[in-house]
């Protein structure tokens, strides 16, 4: 287990995730972290990241930084997410095996898993089919960082641990108008049409995809349990253990919003996967359970939206 006093690596802490993996170590009290800006440390940049281990010797990393965006951001520029996220995790990981790191806890994302998996998915689906055209070279990266550190394992002997959460929202999200995911996404659309008094807003889809959501601060809450509860090859997934359909999940929306304009579906736009749930038994088992109900989640996320407008410019 983490001792408060040991030194730990939060990379990607300005994002949603690493920040709210910052905001549960110091509410646990853990005093001796340690992180750096994009501007500090390039972690694409090989020499940059052997440099700052090298200095730092982290004794834990939490390696929550990554190239992420929506299906369009994704299906646009592939090439740019498999490399970003491709050289960054491989850059972090081998640095902390070199460099004595005792323990290491990698941050994927659900789209690892086969578009058409069975439902609810559990982690020893993963490579059993196809991904997902759309997000595939995120996907792809993803799964080479997990493995690799699970290469690592076998053949060295490190306890580096992988953690697969479901589509996640709350504070430090991002609500760029293209490259967001669904939720913020929609908050954004809401609030513009709310205040614009628009009579309508337009959705993409036809609203029947199914979707799980986690609060990222449950996430958080996972993430530092399991640093100290768990380890093996297996990745571990996150989730809330329900799903919503897209047309639910914009009807609450509007309904957190305010928004009181009528919704259109406009089916030309892709729907995406037809349904993502995570079989969630395994974290359960080791004693862990989301706590956050999506609508309280979704009014808070619209609280952090509207006192923090810079993250709309993203």
């Amino acid at each position: 287990m983490m001792e408060k006093g040991s030194k730990i690596f939060v990379a990607g802490h300005r994002g949603m995730v690493g920040g709210a993996i910052l905001r549960e170590l110091r509410r646990q009290g853990y005093e001796n972290i340690v992180t750096r800006t994009h501007a500090e440390l390039d972690l694409t940049c090989q020499a940059a990241v052997e440099d700052f281990f090298r200095a730092e010797r982290p004794e834990y990393v939490f390696l929550a930084a990554a190239k992420v965006g929506g299906i369009v951001a994704n299906d646009t520029a592939p090439a740019d997410f498999m490399y970003v996220n491709m050289m960054l995790e491989m850059n972090v990981v081998n640095a902390a095996w070199r460099y004595g790191c005792k323990k290491l806890e990698f941050l994927g994302s659900s789209c690892i898993y086969p578009r058409l998996a069975p439902q609810p998915m559990k982690e020893d689906c993963l490579l059993t089919g196809a991904l997902e055209k759309t997000n595939e070279a995120y996907a792809l990266a993803k799964i080479s960082g997990l493995k690799y550190c699970e290469y690592l394992n076998r053949q060295y002997g490190t306890d580096f641990i992988s953690v697969m959460p479901t589509n996640l929202y709350g504070p430090g999200d991002n609500y760029h108008p293209e490259h967001s995911h669904v939720l913020p996404a929609l908050i954004r659309r809401f609030h513009e049409a709310k205040v614009a008094g628009a009579p309508e807003v337009v959705c993409w889809g036809d609203g029947s995809p199914l979707r799980e959501f986690l609060y990222v601060d449950d996430l958080a809450g996972l993430c530092v349990f399991l640093m100290n509860r768990y380890s093996g090859n297996e990745t571990v997934n996150a989730g809330s253990g329900q799903e919503v359909s897209i047309r639910e999940l914009t009807e609450i929306v509007a309904r957190v919003v305010g928004y009181e304009g009528s919704i259109r579906w406009d089916v030309s736009r892709p729907n995406g996967t037809p349904r993502k749930l995570l079989d969630i038994s395994k974290a359960e088992a080791l004693g862990w359970r989301a706590s956050t109900p999506l609508e309280a989640g979704i009014a808070l996320a619209y609280k952090d939206f509207l006192e923090n407008p810079v993250r709309t410019e993203r």
